[in-house]
């Protein structure tokens, strides 16, 4: 939020912004690969480590920036510092959600899919925190005071991470060759494609053009876009969190919570046609975010239920490996989405958004239709 606000404030157009992010979610590829054998090799311990450590120097390297720079030059550097933020953070996300697979030793379904839940969740609330800081801190100490604060933060994050994390955990009993992480079984090459439609269907219209379109066409100021942000990104995770309780995944099993999924994507569907119809007849700002807690309340509900079955279709020795992957093709899906959000924002605003996200969900609904119900993953076809 503080890079998209500031470099937006100095008048870098959608298509720019959109540039400023394509090499952190083009890491966020790599590492989720890289990192998933990294972390079965040496531990996760490890690359969680790694990937706090990384995002400190990554935000102190932010700091050199210079408005007088060229445009050209700007860029080129912004992305060179994402892209390094991109690797810190999924090396931590990946090394977090593999780890509950290794916590919850039952074979309880539920019991996994309730701490899956409470793990995104409250990543997600904290991230819709830091939405909110973002805006309020560049608008109150600056863009370079903003980033020494974050950094403090993080300084402080990786202390406690290196006194209280104990144990060596993750690493697999015998050594995988870097050509099996593409050895997948059909399931999680089903969902890690869907996963891939459905996060491109958010990022198109979520993460640069509706912070855009609030500034430019409504004139809200940057703390204001931050909050909202913030309140969408919290409400999200708190209704990830809740999400076995909506779903009532007590009794449920696998084959059960693959039904739901496939409800649930299709409703997200018609909740982007929904989006579109309240910007293109021009409907008082209410209306827009109203849609908007509808479409973070769904996508909330279908990002949960995948976040469970990526654990439930693994086994325990494959885990980072195959959560790696998954998030490969997460990140897969917001580099897709970031491209497709400058590039619709420029010929068509927020309508156009719009439109390439109800596609992208509508794509991801389909996927999920081929989705496994047995508990073993398949054999890869």
């Amino acid at each position: 939020m503080l890079v998209l606000l500031h470099f937006h404030a100095l008048g870098f157009t959608p298509v720019e912004l959109a540039f400023l992010f394509l090499l952190y979610e083009f890491a966020g590829i790599v590492t989720n690969l890289i990192g998933g054998w990294l972390g079965s090799r040496f531990g996760l311990k490890i690359t969680l480590y790694s990937g706090l450590a990384l995002q400190i120097i990554a935000l102190t390297a932010l700091t050199l920036f210079q408005p007088s720079w060229a445009v050209s030059l700007s860029v080129a550097f912004v992305m060179l510092v994402q892209c390094l933020a991109g690797i810190a953070k999924d090396l931590t996300k990946m090394s977090s959600k593999s780890a509950v697979k290794l916590l919850v030793t039952d074979d309880s379904q539920s019991k996994l899919f309730k701490w899956v839940a409470i793990l995104t969740g409250s990543k997600n609330a904290i991230k819709g925190i830091g939405f909110f800081l973002g805006g309020f801190l560049l608008s109150t100490l600056g863009f370079n005071h903003a980033l020494h604060t974050l950094t403090a933060l993080l300084g402080v994050t990786l202390i406690l991470a290196l006194t209280f994390v104990r144990g060596d955990f993750g690493k697999m009993k015998t050594k995988v060759k870097f050509r099996h992480l593409f050895s997948k079984s059909a399931a999680i090459n089903r969902l890690s494609f869907a996963r891939a439609f459905l996060f491109a269907s958010r990022d198109v219209w979520f993460v640069v053009a509706l912070p855009i379109y609030l500034n430019e066409a409504l004139g809200w100021d940057f703390s204001t876009i931050g909050a909202v942000m913030a309140a969408w990104v919290i409400g999200y995770g708190i209704v990830q969190a809740s999400s076995p309780k909506i779903l009532n995944s007590k009794c449920a099993t696998l084959g059960c919570n693959v039904a739901k999924l496939r409800l649930w994507a299709f409703a997200l569907v018609a909740t982007c046609a929904l989006l579109f119809a309240i910007i293109y007849f021009s409907l008082p700002p209410l209306y827009l975010l109203i849609g908007l807690g509808i479409f973070g309340f769904i996508f909330a509900l279908n990002s949960s239920i995948h976040s469970y079955l990526i654990l439930a279709y693994t086994e325990s020795d494959d885990v980072s490996i195959n959560v790696g992957f998954y998030y490969m093709a997460n990140a897969c899906g917001r580099l897709l989405g970031t491209l497709l959000s400058g590039a619709s924002y420029l010929l068509g605003g927020l309508p156009a958004c719009l439109i390439t996200t109800t596609i992208l969900a509508l794509t991801a609904a389909i996927i999920n239709l081929r989705l496994p119900q047995q508990t073993k993953p398949n054999p890869t076809t």
